[in-house]
């Protein structure tokens, strides 16, 4: 994979820049049907409005809003409106795993409960009753490793969203949290909860989407000595210059915030004003907490967001400043499922799925007849219908944010990554 040298004065030049900007490597003409693509959408109500940002070789050829931030207001969508980002957090968090795995904090093969002795001999789900919640466990066969919790090998599932209904349920009756819009208790009064339950599949047997970056969060606070939202101002969002990037956002930058929108059973797009997940506020990105969710909890734009991804094309390095290792990079990009790894069916993912220790999915030899994404090209998204990857061979990097509650049009994500490739010339 040959070194990208991403020019980031693109990114200090994003909001100047035009919407189109003049570039051989893409079809002005055809990015148009960018605007199609999201215009289609917010026509049929499925969206409010969106961004999208492209980038090559870390400069901008595409930064459009469309559509409102807010509907009911009219309150028009700006390029750096602020969104909920949900599981893209991940990937942050898992940045800041691996910058404390470079300080010599702990190995990746070490046991979890090495830190948090909670997680002493975990057991395993083998029956469910739902009349009364009881349940039935053996030993697991060993014991979580902190690899199993970054690669989602752990066993532990979610409650709220996209899990196993048992697990749910079992989680719901102990009060552990989702994380997404969380605001009450801390991380770990709720991670060492989450030790005395049962997993749903002996550590490294499966790939199952669940709490493991939270309980990461709990221990980056272990590991540093800090609040996991201090070490992530410290050592990441400061330094990427993310200054948009929050768990809970300043009073000053509360109006930026989209609205969150849902599709009622007549197909009308209306505010999300009920509660969300387990009783969440809509708005818990402007609401103060002390829960602070590694795995849901930031919010953030798609500039901010097309800096983190640079810093991986840039092999770890932000303007001239190295924040991890070239080393560490390569192998945070590696997919980390071996093929006698199962992946759960809640949520879905695609045939030959792989997904690396950096909270993104990957593009490998196994899976590369999918899509026309390169070989190396990582990625990840959110609950809210938030899109964002990064192709290391084209030197793209592209974003995609809306924001909607339960959505069923989540495939916008995979017809603009069809309509950012198709305009590519060069």
């Amino acid at each position: 994979m040959k070194t990208i040298v991403v020019a980031f004065m693109g990114l200090v030049m994003l909001f100047s820049k035009p919407a189109y900007a003049q570039t051989k490597a893409f079809n002005s003409e055809r990015l148009e049907k960018i605007d199609a693509v999201i215009n289609k959408h917010i026509a049929a109500s499925h969206i409010s409005g969106a961004t999208a940002l492209i980038l090559k070789n870390g400069e901008i050829v595409y930064n459009k809003a469309f559509g409102y931030a807010d509907l009911e207001a009219k309150k028009t969508m700006q390029t750096d409106d602020i969104f909920r980002i949900a599981s893209q957090s991940k990937a942050i968090t898992s940045l800041a795993v691996m910058m404390l795995w470079e300080n010599g904090k702990f190995l990746l093969d070490e046991p979890v409960s090495k830190y948090i002795p909670a997680f002493k001999n975990p057991k395993v789900l083998i029956s469910y009753n739902p009349k009364d919640g009881s349940y039935v466990t053996q030993p697991a066969t060993r014991e979580i490793t902190i690899r199993d919790l970054l690669r989602h090998t752990s066993g532990i599932a979610y409650p709220a969203v996209f899990s196993d209904p048992t697990m749910w349920s079992i989680y719901e009756k102990a009060g552990v949290p989702s994380g997404i819009g969380t605001t009450n208790s801390n991380l770990k009064e709720k991670m060492e909860l989450l030790a005395t339950l049962p997993l749903q599949h002996n550590p490294g047997e499966r790939f199952t989407y669940g709490l493991n970056i939270d309980l990461l969060g709990y221990l980056i606070e272990i590991w540093s000595g800090e609040n996991l939202d201090k070490y992530l101002k410290e050592n990441i969002l400061t330094p990427l210059e993310m200054n948009d990037t929050y768990f809970h956002l300043p009073e000053n930058k509360k109006h930026r915030l989209v609205g969150l929108y849902e599709v009622t059973p007549e197909n009308k797009l209306i505010k999300v004003k009920h509660p969300i997940y387990e009783g969440v506020n809509a708005d818990f990105p402007k609401m103060e907490g002390s829960y602070l969710s590694g795995g849901a909890g930031l919010s953030s734009t798609t500039s901010d967001m097309a800096k983190f991804y640079s810093l991986y094309l840039n092999k770890g390095v932000y303007k001239g400043k190295r924040l991890i290792s070239r080393k560490t990079v390569e192998l945070m990009l590696t997919n980390q499922l071996g093929d006698d790894v199962l992946i759960s069916p809640l949520p879905p993912q695609p045939e030959n799925f792989q997904f690396t220790l950096g909270g993104f999915s990957i593009v490998t030899e196994k899976n590369d007849y999918l899509s026309p994404q390169s070989i190396g090209t990582f990625g990840w998204g959110g609950a809210f219908n938030t899109h964002g990857w990064a192709d290391p061979k084209e030197g793209i990097i592209a974003l995609l944010f809306t924001q909607e509650y339960l959505s069923p049009w989540y495939s916008i994500g995979e017809e603009f990554q069809t309509a950012v490739y198709q305009s590519i010339t060069d």
